[in-house]
């Protein structure tokens, strides 16, 4: 199932059907994301949009290099400074 209709409700809620929740693994009260994209409206996941950040940021990073260890030795090269 990759369509369905729904209605928008009062508030400007929609109804997302629980085959889609299924499909995606989210539950009620999890955060989404909403983009506005060439007046169609996506959501994603809050997985997803970091799946998708961690992505981007990959193919500036050189493979091999440790963003995460190369900021713990800054932290700890300025916590020796005092």
């Amino acid at each position: 199932m990759s369509e369905t209709v729904t209605r928008l409700g009062e508030g400007g809620r929609v109804v997302i059907p629980a085959a889609f929740r299924k499909a995606i693994g989210i539950q009620e009260g999890d955060p989404v994301i909403l983009i506005l994209r060439e007046g169609e409206i996506a959501m994603l996941t809050a997985k997803q949009a970091v799946e998708r950040a961690q992505a981007i940021v990959r193919k500036y990073v050189p493979k091999g290099k440790s963003l995460s260890a190369e900021l713990i030795a800054e932290r700890r090269r300025e916590a020796k400074r005092g």
